[in-house]
């Protein structure tokens, strides 16, 4: 097997580690359904070790077959809201491989908490931080906080689902070494969270037969009422990260989309 070494000198104690397991956890979920996720060789302090994987275009049924074998994984299931992978107790991390952050773990029950203490709030606070948000951006957090309920909806009694946490569209990798084109999933940020996040990280940046994959999805698992209106909620923590790696425009950004969220349910 041709492998392919992701690696970082001083890279955050544990990164690599919780990756690799990531990868096992997300891949474990195949025998249930779920989609092929890059094969793990090793990992050390500053290295991961993983299957080297020959690219190739997508097509509309692997598109398909991708979002049904997504649905499987989710339905995997996680312990709780904010669970590491499984075998890892160290520190979890979200981010580019240069600034990657740590990631709050925990054993939240519902969604909301989860997202508000272990996700909304640690983000907002580094980028403050940081010096990207200041106090007002951490008022207008709050006020989308006190507005989870409302905001979730039914997606609120949601069970924790086993999530990719890092599903943008550069994280999904297409090849063909198996005779037909199907997706690989790299590079997680692997956790117990809720199922619209990764679809939410799919919408942010464009995603190839997006429409097919949530198709191929809802064939297995159908999603609560109003999940579109939920996509610009579920992406405040990647884009609130951006701001934090970034700055620039992404602030913006993100003020604008806790603006419209919370126009949305003052109508």
């Amino acid at each position: 097997m041709a492998t392919y070494r992701k690696s970082r000198l001083f890279a955050p104690k544990g990164f690599f580690e919780c990756e690799g397991r990531g990868l096992q956890w997300l891949g474990e979920a195949r025998s249930q359904g779920g989609p092929r996720v890059v094969q793990v060789i090793g990992w050390g302090k500053d290295y991961l070790d993983i299957e080297k994987v020959q690219s190739a275009a997508p097509t509309i049924e692997a598109a398909r077959q991708f979002g049904a074998a997504l649905a499987h994984m989710h339905d995997a299931g996680a312990d709780y809201f904010g669970s590491a992978p499984a075998g890892y107790d160290g520190t979890c991390y979200f981010g580019p491989l240069q600034d990657p952050v740590p990631m709050d773990t925990g054993e939240w029950s519902d969604p909301v908490s989860y997202f508000a203490e272990g996700r909304l709030r640690p983000m907002v606070r580094m980028g403050m931080e940081r010096g990207e948000f200041d106090h007002n951006d951490e008022d207008l957090t709050e006020q989308v906080i006190a507005a989870l309920p409302e905001l979730m909806g039914r997606a609120a009694d949601d069970k924790p689902a086993r999530i990719h946490g890092d599903l943008w569209s550069g994280n999904v990798m297409w090849t063909a070494d198996s005779g037909h084109s199907e997706a690989v999933l790299i590079d997680p940020a692997a956790h117990g969270g809720h199922r619209e996040e990764d679809l939410a990280m799919l919408n942010l940046f464009g995603m190839t037969y997006l429409r097919d994959i949530l198709e191929g999805y809802q064939s297995v698992h159908l999603l609560k009422a109003g999940w579109q209106d939920r996509i610009t909620l579920w992406q405040l923590y990647p884009i609130a990260g951006h701001c934090v790696f970034f700055g620039g425009g992404y602030v913006s950004q993100y003020r604008r989309m806790c603006h419209d969220l919370l126009r949305g349910i003052s109508r």
